[in-house]
């Protein structure tokens, strides 16, 4: 072997040495943006779910109304239950909520019902980005998993597969948009 093909065999050795080292980087750039993003997810959660039991003890809803929101956000809150089930959950309660025929009239000029009302439109608005936030970096980083190189040398290591967060976060009642709102993520009235 002659000096040319000693240099030749060390360089492309460096250079598939400082790819993999790349991938193994961008791997976990990926891990810790979907961990950064499930922090936001679960933090647009809590924060639904607690405007949602602000506005069940307000007084500003019908004693039933109340307890099924406030039985929904509480249960949305518990870590022990489904969680993706008792989101959904929560979603419906709102959806119907906010169904209520002359919902926003019979609230109309109540003391802190349009502020609670819009910071509720708010939460549930950021649930729906964060979750698709989420979603997507779910998505990129199962693609960069998938790839031949990562599975080969292990660059995941011992991180845990990533899944995705389905959960029903759409409060748009068809009726009220002609059919199209089922996935338009905020409220109306």
């Amino acid at each position: 072997m002659t000096l040319l093909t000693g240099i030749i065999v060390i360089a492309v050795v460096a250079m598939i040495g400082v790819y993999i080292s790349w991938r193994a980087g961008r791997l976990d750039r990926l891990h810790a943006r979907l961990e950064a993003a499930r922090f936001a997810l679960d933090a647009a959660l809590v924060r639904r779910s607690s405007t949602a039991l602000e506005l069940a003890s307000s007084g500003l809803l019908d004693p039933a109304t109340s307890v099924l929101l406030a039985g929904a956000a509480h249960d949305a809150r518990s870590p022990e239950s489904g969680r993706e089930l008792a989101e959904s959950d929560l979603t419906r309660a709102l959806r119907a909520v906010f169904s209520q025929p002359d919902f926003r009239a019979l609230l109309a000029g109540r003391e802190g019902a349009e502020e609670l009302l819009t910071e509720l439109e708010s939460a549930a608005h950021q649930v729906f980005l964060a979750r698709k936030f989420y979603n997507d970096a779910v998505a990129a980083t199962q693609a960069a998993r998938l790839r031949w190189l990562a599975r080969i040398f292990r660059l995941a290591g011992r991180a845990p597969d990533p899944e995705f967060f389905e959960i029903d976060d759409s409060l748009v009642l068809a009726a009220e948009t002609g059919g199209r709102g089922a996935d338009l993520p905020h409220l109306t009235g």
